[in-house]
């Protein structure tokens, strides 16, 4: 993060934080997305808790999104932990599961702009997401 701040700047407070990780081009197939090994185990890039907490803590960013099914790696989700997604739910923080087209938005100004409906007493539900990006 240090070195994307170097070049970008510091992220401001307030941020929609997005890891790519170009998982989405594995979308819609639910055994690439997953990458089980024989063992039945998830293999899929996730989130750290020592950056959620800098974000989110330090920098003051208010929103996660990424390309996976889970902000937890699919090792760590085939352990039933998914601490990492609680703590952001806890902090009162949102996230942005499966993200798409993150090749096609820039590192850093781009507006994120999201909506969905509010379903009474929704745990989950799909968003509408889209990048309002800056001219190069």
């Amino acid at each position: 993060m240090q070195r994307w701040e170097e070049r970008h700047g510091r992220i401001p407070h307030g941020a929609f934080v997005a890891m790519r990780s170009d998982w989405s081009q594995r979308w819609p197939s639910h055994a690439r997305m997953h990458n089980r090994d024989a063992a039945g185990v998830a293999h899929f890039p996730g989130w750290s808790a020592e950056v959620l907490r800098l974000l989110h803590e330090d920098r003051g960013a208010l929103a996660f999104g990424h390309e996976t099914t889970d902000t937890d790696s699919g090792i760590s989700v085939s352990r039933g932990d998914v601490s990492l997604e609680r703590y952001v739910l806890d902090t009162d923080a949102w996230q942005i599961e499966l993200l798409a087209n993150l090749d096609q938005v820039p590192e850093a100004g781009a507006l994120a702009v999201a909506s969905w409906p509010k379903p009474k007493a929704g745990a989950g539900f799909p968003a509408r997401v889209f990048a309002i990006c800056p001219s190069s």
